[in-house]
């Protein structure tokens, strides 16, 4: 059986005026689907097996397959405002009240999600408190079907710019949407989900500080959790930080988009001071972290064998990675964690191969930035095509800021050492450090002429080259 089979029609000939709206559905039928679900959670006679109130754990075909089509035909606003005006989410407050089947449930929530795409209803729903309270314990659900259509239709809400403040006032007071959340994102396999739920969770920390800071310094205190019965499960403590690291790993290889948006999430959070604290005074002292994003950008995103293209199409995941390694450099730099190697994690011994992804980009960028010009140039009387090219500009300028900022501290912090080190791997090179100089003067300055200083001790003939490539070095030194 289809998910979500063809709607019925009406047949215009049967009843005059039984077509919903503009469209071709019944009136009529969607009327007596409504009655019948309202038959399943509430049965005139009880249930013979004795269940509590007459509970039915799966729907009968017939039945699954008419509420299947209403979800179908949710989707047009003419139903959706039909559905509204008979009550349909009353209805389905009683469902999630009584059902015990999780398929009828998921529905529901499908439902509503397609009805809160349309301005007026997704007001409505909004507004209502109770319905509000009802939809976020939809989050402690152990089905995931139903959590995904949960995270869909608070995704919609929140997208919202009229009610997005009621959501997240309503989620700020909930303290178990934040468990719910962190058990999802620590605990799930299912990718699709995933995604949803670290959507919902960008969009709540994009819209409120406050929320996001809140967040951040929880994980003191227990609550209710997931179950698959009545009885409530006690959660771990949970932390904002480790959660996310796992949902990201879950991700990575299946979702380019969905790794897109937990990047996102690390960025946001490092906005704030409490947001780097969280992460670099972790137990590990930021190592997990760490050590997934540099895995990211030293082995997986814009690699050697990668078209310099490619540095278009992963820009903003990019982009989002590097702010993160940027914050926690500087701030483990600043904090002097990097001194003590016995008892802490040391970022050095990770920064040849990271310098050399760095500068690598920042080349492929030059490509594509010529490339720009190129399409620029011959889409000139093109307003759209100027518009895209803009944006891209933008963004990879964006890319370009951040991945410079972070090159730079790294180099003012390499010793001779290191050096030696990138130069014998092929990180260094008078190609590589020409192409790291010509992005970083004459704004970082100081740290080139830093870095020159410690490679002249380690290969003369190189930094008297790059001297002269670069004649404003030699007058300052």
């Amino acid at each position: 059986m289809d998910r979500n089979p063809s709607p019925p029609c009406s047949d215009a000939e049967e009843e005059e005026g039984d077509a919903v709206g503009n469209t071709v559905y019944s009136k009529h039928w969607l009327f007596s689907v409504l009655t019948r679900l309202i038959e399943v959670i509430a049965p005139a006679e009880p249930d013979p097996a004795g269940s509590p109130e007459g509970a039915r754990t799966e729907l009968d075909e017939e039945m699954e397959n008419d509420i299947c089509k209403v979800w179908d035909m949710s989707m047009d606003e003419d139903v959706a405002l039909f559905l509204q005006e008979f009550n349909a989410p009353d209805i389905f407050m009683g469902v999630f009240a009584k059902s015990k089947c999780p398929r009828l449930t998921e529905i529901c929530v499908g439902i509503l999600g397609n009805m809160a795409c349309f301005q007026d209803i997704c007001m409505s729903i909004s507004k209502d408190e109770n319905l509000g309270q009802v939809l976020l314990q939809r989050l402690c659900d152990s089905d995931s079907p139903t959590l995904l259509e949960t995270s869909r239709l608070l995704l919609t809400c929140l997208s919202q710019p009229e009610v997005a403040n009621v959501w997240v006032e309503r989620i700020r007071e909930n303290p178990s949407v934040f468990d719910c959340i962190c058990f999802i994102m620590s605990s799930s396999t299912n990718v699709e989900l995933l995604v949803k739920v670290g959507e919902v969770v960008d969009k709540l920390f994009d819209l409120d500080e406050e929320l996001m800071l809140k967040w951040i310094k929880n994980g003191s205190c227990r609550s209710v959790g997931p179950s698959v019965d009545d009885s409530p499960e006690e959660l771990p403590d949970f932390k904002i930080v480790p959660c996310i690291l796992e949902a990201a790993k879950q991700v990575r290889s299946d979702n380019p988009e969905g790794l897109d948006v937990y990047m996102h999430i690390l960025q946001l959070l490092t906005t704030v001071d409490e947001g780097i604290q969280a992460i670099v005074q972790a137990p590990d002292g930021g190592k997990e972290t760490w050590s997934l994003l540099y895995d990211l950008v030293c082995q997986e995103l814009c690699q050697p064998d990668d078209p310099p293209i490619i540095v278009q199409e992963q820009k903003t995941v990019l982009a989002s990675i590097l702010s993160v390694l940027s914050a926690m450099f500087a701030s483990q730099t600043e904090q002097e964690y990097t001194r003590m190697r016995k008892s802490k994690f040391c970022l050095f011994l990770l920064d040849m191969p990271l310098i050399g992804s760095l500068i690598r980009i920042l080349q492929y960028m030059e490509g594509c930035g010529k490339r720009a010009v190129d399409n620029s140039k011959e889409s000139e009387q093109e307003e759209t095509g100027r518009t895209d090219v803009n944006e891209e500009d933008f963004h990879l300028k964006i890319l370009k800021d951040i991945c410079c900022e972070l090159l730079s501290n790294m180099l003012q912090e390499l010793t001779k050492e290191n050096t030696l080190e990138g130069l014998h791997q092929g990180h260094l090179n008078e190609q590589t450090c020409s192409c790291a100089f010509q992005n970083l003067l004459p704004l970082y300055f100081a740290s080139v002429e830093s870095f020159l200083e410690v490679l002249r001790e380690a290969d003369q003939t190189l930094a008297d080259n790059l001297e002269k490539r670069f004649p404003s070095l030699k007058v300052h030194t």
